[in-house]
């Protein structure tokens, strides 16, 4: 009987998912020009992942409530939890009666019973379960007051200078705000974590209780289905927030996210949020201006059996630009007096400094790519008798 009403209740999704698939192909056209985007949301903001270049904004910096929004900071934390090897997945959680009490979206899970680590985590990451995110905070800290506490003090570490987090699921609170840049700066933080992207782009699935009741869970971020590259999204509503969503896409090496708080309805939050990624995706590219693989400068190594070194940067940098339009940046490169080795692989040997309009926008170590070993007494000699 259970498997007829899995079965029905996946009809029914399919059937609501091929409609909702049509209407969201007239919903989701591209947009040429940020002046006919026509975002109603209160608050919205438009960023590249690589580079941070906001591409749009509306009242990104002021304070509104965001709801379930408020678990991406439980997500965070999680993650962040699991990758310090303080958290497995397999890790089992005890369900208290104050987890399994939460109202709202939920996965219905027992009180006083079994489950791991991973379940609760799908459990908020897919289906925004507020019982899910209350048990995980009460696992990592003990209570969820404590667990807010780490939250908080994570959104000063991350630089979210206008977010106060109150509880661990985002339920109505008084007290509890962020704001759009401060939901895609967190939402960046999420996206580093790969483990996140198990999850993220599950668009059903199940819950199986420990005792043998399942629940059936499908993704809140309906763009995950919908919208090319979306594989990444939180959403949030209550009457005092309205309809937020954050989402992230990839199309091609371009990651945006784009973020929309307060939007009227449910729909709105969708097409407002695809509007912003469609947006950035037809107007502009990545381009590198610096790699990691390729040689920026050769110099003199004194003392060095080679005498002469390749440096490399660091880390690559990426710039964004409107498509067509001229890269206007500035390259400087800042190598260090009288380098001498020995020297070891990494070892920093300058700088490069990156500019815009006379401004400086980044500096990038230049560094050995390799071990570079002084010349010996030996070597030394040999070279003085070829020489003479």
């Amino acid at each position: 009987m259970k498997k007829f009403y899995f079965s029905l209740f996946c009809c029914v999704m399919l059937i609501i998912s091929t409609i909702y698939s049509g209407f969201m192909q007239n919903v989701y056209a591209e947009t040429n020009n940020k002046d006919d985007l026509n975002i109603n949301s209160k608050a919205s903001i438009l960023i590249d992942f690589d580079t941070n270049e906001v591409l749009y904004e509306n009242n990104a910096d002021t304070k509104y409530p965001i709801a379930s929004i408020v678990k991406l900071m439980t997500i965070y934390i999680t993650l962040d939890e699991i990758e310090k090897g303080n958290l497995k997945l397999e890790d089992e959680i005890y369900t208290s009666e104050n987890a399994s009490s939460m109202g709202g979206s939920q996965v219905f899970i027992d009180p006083y019973s079994k489950y791991t680590v991973e379940d609760m985590l799908k459990s908020v990451i897919v289906a925004s379960a507020n019982d899910a995110s209350v048990a995980l905070a009460e696992k990592i800290s003990g209570t969820e007051d404590v667990f807010v506490k780490k939250m908080n003090d994570k959104a000063k570490e991350l630089g979210l200078n206008n977010t106060i987090y109150v509880n661990a699921s985002g339920l109505p609170e008084p007290g509890q705000y962020s704001t759009a840049r401060d939901v895609a700066k967190l939402t960046k933080e999420v996206l580093k974590n790969k483990l996140y992207f198990n999850y993220s782009t599950i668009w059903m699935d199940e819950l199986v209780h420990e005792s043998g009741r399942k629940t059936d869970i499908v993704n809140t971020n309906k763009l995950i289905r919908y919208f090319k590259g979306c594989d990444a999204g939180k959403t949030g509503s209550t009457d005092e927030a309205g309809y937020c969503l954050s989402a992230s896409a990839m199309r091609g090496d371009m990651r945006l996210i784009g973020v929309v708080l307060g939007a009227k309805t449910a729909t709105e939050r969708f097409n407002e949020t695809s509007k912003l990624l469609n947006y950035g995706f037809v107007n502009f590219e990545k381009t590198q201006l610096i790699s990691t693989k390729t040689p920026i400068t050769n110099v003199e190594i004194l003392k060095s059996k080679d005498k002469k070194c390749d440096l490399y940067a660091k880390e690559n940098y990426y710039v964004i630009n409107k498509k067509g339009s001229k890269i206007d940046y500035e390259i400087s490169i800042n190598v260090d007096d009288k380098i001498k080795a020995p020297l070891k692989s990494n070892s920093k040997t300058g700088t490069i400094i990156i500019s815009k309009n006379g401004v400086v926008v980044k500096k990038i170590d230049l560094v050995t790519a390799r071990n570079i070993d002084a010349i010996s007494y030996k070597d030394s000699l040999n070279e003085i008798i070829s020489n003479w």
